[in-house]
């Protein structure tokens, strides 16, 4: 399936135009020079229809490569390096948060050349733990936001919610769409709250989270992706990971198309994160190569692409020690903290 702009949508500026240097700027060079209900609509229903049948059988084909052991290798330190390590459960104590963060700075205390993830990812209340952890490790701090999972709050109370994270000292905020306006088709709520967030962010990168599992259909995903990078957002994730189903590589595909396409029409890149699901060192590496195949390899950065997938790190832990010494490892030689 090709998600490449038709008459409907804007056409790429020519090489020599300058890159955006805003979301203001991003609209404009895009032809959206006005973001009420009606422009955006026009925008969002004007981007090229997904064929499901071609994107799912092009995601499974991805998924079926074979990947050799040099590779693979490669592909799993990757892989460990660009995981958002994740807590965000009532009962996360700040020990518990602490010893997530060690966990974070070395996955595999036996092979110190084991490479750090990402990010650890906690709710606002323990961001402060975390920071103290990771000071001068070089890991982000993230936290969800604006009412997680659900989002049903007032836009008030989901700024609040943000400016605590990033006053407590957040690198990166997780925030989570009005679904029910987008599924409403009411696009300018959803636009106008993830816009008051991302300039709550300040300095931090603002991850908008779609919640794939209830937009319904792959259209929705592409119409929301495109909505959110609008907006501003850094990043576009697919889930909280409390709604099932959370991520797809039929899912992420659409969202890579559509980082990619903005990139091709107007220079500016930004950052996916597929969230929930993803378990195995198989289901990591089947990420990476789509990454590749339909991105392009300059997404495969921590910068440019994550996993929020706690339980895959110990996966790829025991992987990586098998590939490295030639035997299988067992999940019990794994921290499991």
């Amino acid at each position: 399936m090709s998600a490449t702009p038709t008459a409907s949508t804007p056409s790429a500026p020519t090489p020599s135009a300058p890159v955006p240097a805003s979301s203001a700027d991003l609209r404009v060079s895009l032809g959206l020079t006005a973001t009420d209900g009606a422009a955006l609509r026009s925008f969002l229903h004007g981007l090229p229809a997904v064929d499901p049948v071609g994107l799912e059988a092009r995601a499974a084909q991805l998924a079926s490569r074979s990947i050799k052991k040099d590779t693979k290798r490669a592909l799993i330190d990757l892989a460990i390096s660009m995981v958002d390590l994740t807590t965000l459960e009532g009962a996360d104590t700040p020990g518990k948060v602490r010893a997530l963060c060690r966990k974070g700075i070395a996955p595999d205390r036996e092979h110190p050349d084991t490479p750090s993830v990402a990010a650890i990812c906690v709710y606002p209340d323990r961001v402060a733990t975390a920071v103290e952890v990771l000071k001068g490790t070089g890991i982000k701090v993230a936290s969800v936001a604006t009412a997680f999972p659900a989002g049903r709050s007032s836009l008030e109370v989901k700024v609040a919610d943000t400016r605590l994270a990033v006053d407590a000292g957040a690198d990166e905020i997780d925030m989570v769409i009005d679904r029910a306006a987008f599924l409403a088709g009411d696009y300018s709520t959803v636009f106008e709250q993830i816009a008051a967030v991302k300039d709550a962010c300040g300095g931090a990168r603002l991850k908008v989270i779609l919640e794939t599992g209830e937009l319904g259909t792959y259209d929705n995903v592409r119409r929301a992706s495109w909505l959110a990078l609008l907006a501003g957002g850094d990043f576009i994730k697919t889930s909280t990971g409390k709604i099932a189903p959370a991520a797809t590589l039929p899912v992420t595909q659409v969202m890579l198309q559509a980082v990619r396409d903005l990139h091709d029409l107007t220079g500016v890149q930004r950052a996916v994160k597929p969230a929930g699901g993803i378990r195995t060192t198989k289901d990591a590496i089947a990420y990476l190569v789509l990454v590749h195949e339909v991105a392009g390899p300059q997404w495969l950065d921590p910068h440019w692409f994550r996993f929020g997938a706690s339980g895959v790190v110990n996966d790829l832990v025991m992987q990586r020690r098998t590939q490295r010494d030639g035997h299988y490892s067992g999940a019990r030689y794994v921290s499991v903290d």
